[in-house]
């Protein structure tokens, strides 16, 4: 019955990406001529379509992926791929732990390697076609080398240590892995600004004394606590431009691509501000942790039943070890499985992101300027090509902003009164 109902999600899930991508083309190639008339004064027919020439180049390879995925699911489950590899791996060891550990590692670097073409085409071919690539090989490389190592020392540990719990925790080692795996998400967010992000950016402090003047007043006005204000060098990297707040506590600060500070001014970088902190204000980032980790609790609950039951293995393509234990497989298996039969609650997810969106957005016009917002975001989806024309049911489905044309139409008609200022 399980494999029946695997297939079946997963061809349907096939099938309502690849309707909804096609829609997604026709719509913007149809609409790639003329410029929405909510942004012909501020965008030209050039830029406009570039924009839907990249959405659709994007559209196309993520269809050629989500095929490629499939068919490695398929391969790894019901075909024998992980059954191949632990064989393979229990040849290598007797140890019954290190067996599991290793299952766990060399099936992480497979996903690694296989999604590396794609990630090499979309790097240095899509984005080098317009105009957004500006990564060397070499640094490539570097990052994927670095990303890789971090990884292993993070993850390793992280999986081993469940791994024990689930062998030696009892009946409800769930519930200890699922309280080890929220303290491990907390302090990744405690030390990702001060030690994980600067494996790979270099973060200096913000120089503009005007802008970081103006910075502090809105977060003042705001209620906002920061411990400091950063700029990264994205220009390394990458075309596109960005801000994002980061860390909690004592540890917040607000970081901006440099390609960013390049682009928009003071007043329009405070407005992108104030819908940042809009966020903070209406607790949607904390929201979202609550939800993320109740999510969590949910996937090792399951965990904990379908790891003690033989047909959840070999329905899914899975001989169990009759001498040793299962639970690095049962781990992979759910973790390879758990989207094919939550594929279809993606407009859920999307729609609740959208409506934070929105209250962001008039929390920014409140505390800022809703006609520099709107200046600030026709400038980002110019630079950054984002079509103006998405597809309304694609959009619905996937996207976690609203489409470019009803959030302005929302901003334009947003109250501008003092908000009353929300401590995060």
């Amino acid at each position: 019955m399980l494999t029946l109902l695997f297939v079946v999600l997963l061809l349907a899930g096939i099938i309502v990406r690849v309707w909804l991508s096609s829609r997604q083309i026709r719509h913007v190639v149809r609409h790639r001529d003329a410029v929405p008339p909510e942004f012909a004064a501020r965008i030209g027919l050039a830029s406009h379509q570039r924009a839907a020439d990249y959405t659709v180049a994007r559209v196309r390879l993520g269809i050629k992926e989500r095929f490629f995925d499939a068919a490695l699911l398929i391969g790894l489950t019901l075909l024998g791929g992980l059954q191949a590899i632990d064989t393979w791996v229990s040849g290598l060891t007797s140890h019954d732990f290190l067996r599991q550990l290793l299952l766990i590692a060399v099936v992480g670097l497979l996903f690694a390697l296989l999604e590396l073409p794609f990630t090499l085409y979309r790097q240095f071919h899509l984005e080098g076609r317009f105009g957004f690539n500006r990564m060397t090989p070499g640094l490539f490389f570097r990052d994927a080398v670095k990303g890789l190592l971090l990884t292993a020392v993070i993850g390793l540990p992280l999986a081993a240590a469940v791994l024990w719990l689930m062998a030696q925790a009892g009946a409800y080692w769930w519930v200890w892995a699922w309280a080890l795996w929220i303290g491990f998400s907390l302090l990744t967010l405690l030390l990702a600004p001060t030690v994980i992000a600067p494996l790979f950016n270099k973060f200096t402090p913000l120089k503009d004394a005007e802008l970081s003047t103006r910075i502090q007043q809105l977060a003042q006005r705001c209620g906002f606590a920061i411990n400091g204000l950063f700029v990264m060098d994205g220009s390394r990297r990458s075309g596109h431009g960005n801000a994002y707040f980061t860390g909690f506590g004592k540890s917040r600060r607000i970081v901006f691509f440099d390609t960013l500070l390049a682009r928009l001014d003071g007043a329009e970088i405070e407005a992108v501000l104030a819908h940042e902190l809009g966020h903070f204000a209406h607790r949607h980032i904390v929201k979202r942790i609550v939800m993320s980790f109740a999510l969590a609790l949910g996937f090792f609950a399951l965990l904990g039943w379908l790891a003690g039951q033989p047909w959840f293995y070999t329905q899914l393509g899975v001989l169990p070890h009759l001498n040793g234990r299962n639970d690095a497989m049962a781990l992979l298996l759910l973790f390879m499985v758990v989207p094919v039969f939550t594929f279809l609650l993606t407009p859920l997810s999307s729609w609740y992101s959208r409506r934070d969106e929105f209250q962001a957005d008039r929390y920014a016009a409140q505390q800022s300027s809703s006609t520099q917002l709107v200046s600030a975001l026709v400038k980002l989806y110019d630079d950054n090509a984002a079509t103006l024309t998405p597809d309304p049911v694609h959009s619905a489905f996937y996207d976690s902003h609203p489409p470019a044309a009803i959030r302005i139409r929302h901003l334009n008609l947003a109250p501008v009164a003092p908000a009353v200022a929300v401590h995060s």
